[in-house]
């Protein structure tokens, strides 16, 4: 369990939604292998437009629908169990960019 008020990472993972790692979504892979290192949390935000180093447009837009719209991936923990998840990361993410800056956790509290 992370402590409130202590130094921890962020790791922000920008994929497309159609991205896939052995038959399931990139982003649930990422999630569940960060579960199952037991890291602090993660959640998978959808963007609404977007582009990356190939500079195509992804959008909702009706006229110009996209498959793929940008996921970001956010993981928090301290800075040891996250470069647990990396491996994985490294060998998962094909195309995409990964980010990584120190925070200050504030306050972590889950149900009772």
């Amino acid at each position: 369990m992370m402590d409130e008020n202590t130094n921890g990472v962020k790791l922000r993972i920008y994929i497309g939604e159609s991205d896939v790692w052995e038959g399931k979504n990139l982003y649930e892979a990422i999630v569940l292998k960060a579960r199952e290192l037991k890291l602090a949390g993660a959640t998978v935000f959808r963007g609404v437009m977007g582009f990356g180093a190939n500079s195509h447009i992804h959008t909702t837009r009706v006229l110009r629908l996209s498959d793929d719209l940008p996921v970001l991936i956010e993981v928090i923990d301290s800075a040891e169990n996250i470069d647990k998840l990396m491996p994985f990361i490294q060998k998962t993410v094909k195309q995409g960019l990964v980010t990584h800056e120190k925070i200050n956790i504030k306050i972590y509290k889950g149900n009772q």
